[in-house]
């Protein structure tokens, strides 16, 4: 049997001690670097992803309010004005805005004289054509004091459909205001138009009454001074 030396000793003593048996922990760095990493671009990706998200919901809530209708709408007040306006053209006294009347005009009350009329019917055309420009004037005046009236009510309309587009939420509610804005200024134009015509009218009456008149002077001189047949008085109503 070999003895014991004190180096064998110290042999035997390590090698039946617990910690020979125990498993020792190995740290790897670079192990521990790409770990670090890849949690590092995980993170990222789910913040990119949240970002996204934000975008998408941002998105939906402005195209949200781009289909959001405007809540004010001028239709009814723009229909009822130019509805009073075409009353008033539709009231036209005598010769209305009709292409029919004015040819029945213009072949009876203002046609050329002729020598087969009578002085009763010269005389009755030439009250009809009186009547026909009076009326005219006042038709017209009455279709410019009804535009002047509307002066009014567009202005608070401007007013509101510009407060509306200044505040419009999105999109839809801006072009809403834009196009009721159009809408107003055809009705300017509409009003503007029918002050035109109605003034026309009776400027154009007014020039007919003065044509027909001339002409009709025209035949009563010649059958003044016609020889074969002497003057004679004769008593003539000219206006009821």
């Amino acid at each position: 049997m070999r003895p014991l030396t004190p180096k064998l000793l110290f042999s035997a003593l390590v090698l039946s001690s617990p910690i020979a048996n125990a498993q020792w922990v190995v740290f790897d760095p670079n192990n521990f670097s790409q770990n670090i990493l890849t949690a590092a671009r995980s993170l990222e990706q789910i913040n990119n992803q949240v970002t996204s998200l934000q975008h998408e919901s941002q998105m939906l809530t402005n195209e949200a309010r781009n289909l959001t209708s405007l809540p004010y709408s001028s239709l009814q007040q723009l229909q009822s004005s130019i509805q009073s306006t075409q009353q008033l053209i539709g009231q036209a006294q005598n010769i209305a805005y009709s292409v029919q009347q004015v040819d029945n005009a213009f072949q009876t009350t203002y046609a050329p004289v002729t020598t087969s009329q009578s002085d009763q019917m010269l005389i009755a055309n030439a009250r009809q054509r009186w009547q026909n420009a009076v009326g005219a004037l006042q038709d017209a005046m009455r279709v410019q004091a009804g535009v002047v009236g509307n002066i009014d009510v567009n202005a608070q309309e401007m007013s509101t459909l510009v407060g509306s587009s200044q505040s419009a939420v999105g999109a839809l509610q801006a072009t809403q205001a834009g196009n009721q804005i159009l809408a107003l200024q055809s009705r300017q134009l509409s009003d503007l138009t029918a002050a035109l015509a109605a003034q026309g009218r009776a400027q154009s009456l007014q020039l007919a009454q003065q044509a027909a008149a001339q002409d009709q002077a025209k035949e009563q001189m010649r059958r003044f001074l016609k020889p074969s047949v002497g003057y004679q008085s004769t008593p003539v109503r000219m206006f009821q």
